[in-house]
C-alpha cells in the first residue's frame, strides 16, 4: 500500500474513479490507530466501494497500512502538539485536489480538524472539544457513560449524532508481509524453529503502566528452562528496560528492542505462540495478529482501552486503582508489583490451551 507524500501522487489518486472518497484523519498513538479499525470496518461495509484514505503521522502509519479496510495512507508530518500552521495549510491545499465528500476527524483537538476545514471537505465529522464548532459540520457530543470504550467512541462517528454503534464491534486484523518477515529473521539472526514468547515490556505512558522488568526477568528464565525462547520488542524508548530484563534474565533473551521498524516488529510477532504485555500499542498489534495473549494492566483500564481481540486480562483492580497516572501516587505500585511471575505464567498455559481448541 503505498504512503501518499507528493502532490503529483496525490493528484493521480483524485483522478481514479468517480466513487465517494473519504478521509480518515487517525489518531496520534499506535494503540489507539487500532481502536479505530472498526470504525474503518463500519465505512467500508457500508460503502464498499468507497476510497478510503487515513491522515496518520509516521510512527503510526505502518499499522494503518496493514489494515485491508485502507486504500492508502496520507503522511502527516507532525509531531506531538506542533501547530506548523503553514506546513497544515500546504497539506490541506494538496489534499483538496483528492476530491473527498467526507472527513472523519478522530483526535480531539482544534489543530487535526483544521485540515479538512482548510481543504474544504464537504463533510467533516468529529466529537465537539476544543472550540471545533466551526471546522466540524456533523458534530458528536461524547457521553462517557454510554461509550466508556475508546473503540465505542470511534466507532460512533460512523452513525448519526443520535445514535451509538451496534455491537459487537468487528475485531481488528492487520496483514502480515512473509517476505519482510524472512528478511528481518535474516537481518537479526534469529531462530524461528523453536517456540517463542514476546514480552512486549514497554509503555509509553510511563512506568505506572509497566510490569516491573525483575518480574520479566524471573518468568523469562522459567520459560528458557522449559525451552522456549524469550524475544524482548520494543522501540528505542524501551530500551532502558528492555535492556534490564535481558541483563537480570542472565542474557537468556533476543532484546530487539530499537532493532527493528514498526513493521518489521509486527511481522517477527506474528511468529509468537504467546504474548506478554503492558497496555501499550505492541499489545493491540498483537491482538490484532491473533496471538495468545496475557495483557497486564497497572494504572489504566481494561474498562476503557482492552485489546479487542481474545486476551486473558490481569488486573488487580485495587482501591487506588485505576488512577491514569504516569507514576503511582502512593509510591508502591501495587497494581503492578504484586502480579507475581508465577500467576503470569499460568495465564500463559490457559490462553496457550484456548488458542489450541480453537
Amino acid at each position: 500500500m503505498p504512503v501518499l507524500r507528493h502532490r503529483v501522487r496525490l493528484q493521480g489518486c483524485a483522478a481514479e474513479g468517480a466513487s465517494l472518497k473519504i478521509l480518515v484523519v487517525a489518531p496520534n498513538w499506535i494503540g489507539d490507530t487500532l481502536l479505530a479499525q472498526p470504525l474503518l470496518a463500519r465505512l467500508r461495509e457500508r460503502e464498499p466501494e468507497a476510497t478510503i484514505h487515513v491522515l496518520a503521522p509516521p510512527w503510526t502509519a505502518p499499522v494503518a497500512q496493514r489494515m485491508p479496510e485502507v486504500d492508502a495512507v496520507i503522511d502527516a508530518p507532525f509531531g506531538h502538539g506542533e501547530l506548523r500552521l503553514t506546513e497544515r495549510w500546504r497539506l490541506a491545499r494538496t489534499l483538496r485536489a483528492n476530491g473527498y465528500a467526507r472527513a472523519y476527524v478522530l483526535p480531539n483537538s482544534f489543530k487535526s480538524a483544521l485540515i479538512p476545514w482548510l481543504a474544504r471537505i464537504p463533510e467533516r465529522i468529529g466529537f465537539l472539544g476544543e472550540s471545533r464548532h466551526v471546522v466540524l459540520s456533523q458534530k458528536h457530543r461524547l457521553d462517557e457513560a454510554a461509550l466508556p470504550l475508546m473503540a465505542d467512541r470511534y466507532a460512533k462517528l460512523a452513525e448519526a449524532v443520535d445514535t451509538l454503534p451496534a455491537k459487537p464491534l468487528p475485531a481488528t486484523s492487520i496483514r502480515v508481509d512473509p517476505a519482510n518477515r524472512t528478511r528481518a529473521l535474516s537481518a537479526l539472526g534469529l531462530d524461528a524453529t523453536r517456540p517463542m514468547i514476546a514480552f512486549c515490556p514497554g509503555a509509553e505512558y510511563g512506568p505506572a503502566k509497566r510490569w516491573p522488568a525483575h518480574h520479566f526477568a524471573a518468568l523469562a528464565n522459567v520459560l528458557v528452562r522449559n525451552g522456549q525462547q524469550v524475544w524482548l520488542f520494543g522501540g528505542p524508548g524501551d530500551q532502558e528496560i528492555t535492556g534490564a530484563i535481558h541483563r537480570t534474565a542472565g542474557w537468556r533473551t533476543v532484546d530487539l528492542a530499537g532493532r527493528t521498524d514498526l513493521a518489521s516488529a509486527i511481522d517477527l510477532l506474528s511468529l509468537a505462540t504467546a504474548v506478554v504485555t503492558n497496555d501499550s500499542g505492541l499489545m493491540h498489534i498483537a491482538s490484532a495478529l491473533q496471538r495468545p495473549m496475557v495483557a497486564i494492566y497497572g494504572s489504566s483500564s481494561p474498562q476503557h482501552t482492552p485489546p479487542l481481540g481474545r486476551a486473558r486480562i490481569e488486573w488487580l483492580n485495587l482501591d487506588c486503582s485505576p488512577c491514569f497516572e504516569r507514576i503511582c501516587p502512593l509510591g508502591h505500585l501495587r497494581c503492578l508489583e504484586d502480579v507475581s511471575p508465577e500467576r503470569i505464567h499460568d495465564a500463559i498455559a490457559r490462553v496457550a490451551k484456548v488458542h489450541e481448541r480453537t
